[in-house]
């Protein structure tokens, strides 16, 4: 396999690499939005289990936003990358800033998604945590030592592609990690689709509220 045709049948196929999880009552679905619930919802069908989000905002450097200098999640955490934080001398007050700017989307997205919903119970359980795709790893990094406050027995990252290297970095932060497709040359992740369009908010507020029971 190349690439994925979309997002669907990425979780379809990813939904075949975890099925020692189906029907299990100790088992639930998490995705990271917003690309990632499509992905986490054909998971979730398909094995028949609960599903739900877990929101994590990359803090992109100012000028360069799409390279991440940390991410923050809910609950509070906020992880950094030190190396470019250093490197390139970013100050306190930018940091604050986009921190600022990101939380704010952050509780937004919490609001937009899931409502008053309480957040599931995951002491003891084993979370399945669901992404389209992992570039830099920061904001998967800053989603499991996110949840590991939570107590949950176990942690699997499950993903459709990743950078080979980071998902060797990846599986020793989890206590597992399924990912089919482990490109050594990565570029984006929407390289590795044929058709990787932007998921809006509609269609993963649609998705939850299929897939949540």
């Amino acid at each position: 396999m190349e690439k994925y045709h979309d997002r669907k049948e990425a979780g379809k196929i990813l939904a075949e690499q975890l099925k020692a999880y189906a029907n299990r009552k100790d088992v639930i679905v998490l995705a990271l939005p917003r690309g990632g619930v499509p992905v986490a919802y054909e998971v979730a069908q398909a094995l028949n289990l609960p599903l739900d989000v877990f929101i994590v905002r990359k803090l992109g450097v100012p000028g360069h936003e799409e390279l991440a200098m940390g991410a923050i999640a809910m609950g509070g955490v906020t992880v950094f990358n030190d190396e470019i934080v250093r490197d390139l001398q970013i100050s306190k007050a930018s940091i604050d800033s986009v921190i600022n700017s990101e939380n704010e989307e952050l509780q937004r997205r919490e609001i937009r998604y899931r409502g008053k919903r309480p957040f599931p119970i995951l002491t003891k359980k084993i979370v399945i945590l669901v992404d389209d795709g992992i570039a830099t790893g920061a904001t998967m990094y800053a989603a499991v030592k996110a949840l590991r406050h939570l107590q949950p027995a176990s942690i699997v990252i499950a993903v459709p592609v990743a950078a080979a290297d980071t998902c060797d970095k990846l599986a020793v932060l989890a206590d597992k990690m399924i990912c089919p497709l482990r490109p050594q040359l990565f570029y984006a992740v929407g390289s590795w689709y044929d058709y990787f369009g932007q998921t809006e908010d509609e269609e993963v507020s649609e998705l939850l509220a299929k897939g949540v029971f």
